[in-house]
């Protein structure tokens, strides 16, 4: 069986190595080690190590995970997506420090303009 490897796949690759290293250094940052990080999440020091290292083969699903477990804004995945299907350039590796308060401004514009167009199903 051939595997053919598309744009969406790159950007997946891509995506997974970025959360990766997010993850990493947050873990780091909180001063956690993989064993106390692992045990917290309920998986395996090796299976970190995968996640951490931008593993292809891992689930986006464990770097939702890991994220929310080191209090990670779930912009550090979603808004790459986001750019990459409106064809806008990001950096491969965004500055992460105001995440948190740019994924809040678009929920509330988002919420602005959604108020009043509401319709009951």
């Amino acid at each position: 069986m051939t595997i053919v490897t598309t744009s969406h796949d790159a950007l997946l690759a891509q995506l997974k190595e970025s959360s990766g290293r997010r993850i990493e250094g947050e873990r780091r940052r909180q001063f956690l080690s993989q064993r106390q990080f692992a045990t917290r999440v309920g998986i395996s020091i090796r299976w970190l190590r995968e996640i951490e290292s931008g593993n292809p083969a891992v689930k986006l699903e464990d770097h939702l995970r890991c994220g929310a477990a080191l209090g990670l804004a779930p912009s550090h995945i979603f808004f790459p997506l986001l750019f990459h299907a409106h064809g806008k350039p990001l950096s491969a590796d965004p500055p992460h420090h105001n995440q948190a308060d740019l994924e809040y401004r678009c929920i509330r514009l988002i919420a602005r303009h959604t108020q009043g167009r509401r319709t009951t199903p």
